[in-house]
């Protein structure tokens, strides 16, 4: 029967609720989308200032990122795990200890004095944080009928995308403005009053108490290892030569064991940490693979010009902040388009245009030169935003329109757990491909930068020269140490035009994939139920 209801995706999907919501609701839901924004947002605030906090707390370069690392690690184990407690301890409970635990963590973050102290705060923050996320999914696709998807949809993408691309400027504008410990106390007030709201005014669903006696924690362990260090290998793998670090390679043996136990536990558990039929649905777990390589596109954009800028024009925080806005604000003009296109054409083909917007994007970057700065950046900005919005609603319908309300938890914290491990991977292989290129290309440079090279002498002479006139430094010294910093700047150059021709490739064939997902329903009517 339960295969049956996903396959057709029937009327069970929606509540028989008219068109019509309470504005308890309405104020209800839109305090869940702030608490979601709030935790996706405090993935990248920090990242823009970490080199502020590493200062505040006396850090070692080895240890800041962990100040990063601890988070994801942490939300990336309790977001799947999400729609279980949710369904044993209601919407309502779950979401108002995620919000008040999120807030309480984000305080005793910002009071922290040394390092250790910080990573305990952050891996707690994620963990309790990473509750929020699911939930509004779940809600969105439960509470409001097809006719309402048009608006509902692109405001829980637009929050989904844009939380992460503004992070770093957000990040970059209160450090600048106050100090770091403004990056986690400005979660308080608002984090008190989501709370608030959770607690009073969400009436979704009933707890099932019951649940807990099946509680599966040896499944819980596998999941939390398997999860737990497949975000570590992927986050440390590419700087530390992955499996030659002892660290990485002991994680990646415990990853393996962690996989091995939860897999068996899905299977044969009476009621698993994750149940994972939701994949039977052809649409989710086309939805899914695509929201993975949207996760690649989304944090690896996010990654990728901020490290572009930083290494290339030497911006700090607050500059690159100010050159990447044109992102946010492309996808905030984009998400009220989007949701009108949803139910006016084919969500395929709405897929389709926006993967090839942003291959058009990263074609662009392909012909990237040292002195590129924001007019340079600004149309495959704009691309990478519209782009974004037009590819996540149709993805979140496609995914989530069709599924059962008994599904919507379970499958919601899978759906984005896709994303963040997209995320995740894609960091983990442009990493690599930078790295990895970066040397591929200074070795074929430095072969054409030798003494038998007449250019190369002939320049060499002239920056000498110029260095006599200008400085009364050991000019041929000085000249060799600067074209030594030339060959290096383009072996970067062309290992970040590398890196964008892939992903262009990548999304360029994901385009043509589109056809392969079964045509959605109704438009608006999330894929069956407007029969």
């Amino acid at each position: 029967m339960a295969t049956a209801t996903i396959t057709a995706g029937s009327p069970p999907a929606i509540p028989a609720a008219p068109d019509t919501i309470s504005t308890r609701r309405i104020i209800a839901f839109l305090a869940m989308v702030f608490g979601m924004f709030m935790a996706i947002l405090d993935i990248q605030i920090v990242s823009a200032s970490l080199a502020e906090i590493q200062a505040g707390l006396s850090a070692s370069s080895d240890e800041i990122p962990w100040v990063q690392t601890a988070y994801l690690i942490a939300e990336v184990v309790m977001i799947p795990l999400s729609g279980f407690l949710s369904r044993m301890l209601s919407t309502r409970v779950l979401f108002t200890v995620a919000a008040a635990g999120f807030t309480a963590a984000s305080a005793l973050a910002a009071t922290a004095t040394n390092i250790d102290q910080m990573i305990v705060y952050r891996a707690v923050q994620g963990f309790i944080g990473g509750g929020m996320i699911p939930s509004v999914f779940a809600a969105a696709f439960t509470i409001f009928p097809p006719s309402r998807r048009a608006i509902v949809s692109p405001m829980i993408g637009l929050v989904a995308t844009l939380a992460p691309t503004i992070g770093p400027t957000v990040g970059g504008y209160i450090s600048h403005a106050f100090s770091w410990h403004w990056l986690f106390l400005v979660n308080v007030v608002p984090g008190i009053l989501v709370a608030t709201a959770a607690w009073s005014l969400i009436d979704f669903d009933k707890p099932n108490l019951k649940l807990f006696s099946k509680f599966d924690w040896w499944g819980l362990a596998g999941m939390a290892a398997f999860l737990g260090c497949m975000e570590y290998v992927l986050e440390e793998g590419p700087n530390n030569d992955w499996l030659q670090d002892q660290a990485v390679f002991i994680c990646a043996i415990v990853m393996t064991i962690g996989a091995v136990i939860f897999f068996w536990r899905v299977f044969t558990a009476e009621e698993p940490i994750v149940d994972l039929k939701a994949f039977s649905n052809i649409n989710f777990a086309f939805g899914s693979l695509f929201s993975f390589v949207i996760g690649i596109g989304l944090y690896g954009l996010t990654y990728l010009y901020p490290v572009f800028l930083g290494r290339i024009r030497g911006y700090d925080s607050m500059m690159i902040g100010e050159a990447l806005f044109v992102s946010g604000l492309a996808m905030f003009f984009t998400a009220p388009i989007s949701g009108i296109l949803s139910s006016k054409m084919d969500l395929r083909l709405m897929m389709m245009i926006g993967l090839f917007g942003f291959a058009t994007g990263t074609w662009w970057m392909t012909h990237l030169t040292a002195d590129w700065d924001f007019y340079e950046l600004l149309i495959p900005q704009i691309l990478r935003g519209c782009s974004m919005m037009l590819c996540m609603v149709p993805i979140n319908n496609i995914a989530l329109g069709t599924l059962p309300p008994d599904r919507l938890k379970n499958a919601s914290g899978l759906f984005n757990l896709t994303r963040n491990l997209g995320g995740a991977v894609g960091l983990a292989i442009i990493n690599t491909v930078l790295i990895d290129r970066n040397a591929f290309h200074y070795a074929r440079l430095s072969e054409h930068v030798q003494w038998g090279s007449a250019a190369a002498q002939t320049k060499l002479q002239n920056m000498t020269l110029n260095f006599e006139q200008t400085t009364g430094l050991d000019a041929t010294s000085a000249a060799i140490s600067k074209l030594s910093g030339m060959v290096h700047q383009q072996a970067a150059l062309l290992s970040f035009m590398d890196v964008f021709y892939l992903l262009t490739v990548l999304f360029g064939t994901l385009g043509f994939f589109t056809m392969l997902i079964r045509k959605p329903g109704a438009p608006g009517g999330g894929g069956g139920g407007g029969h």
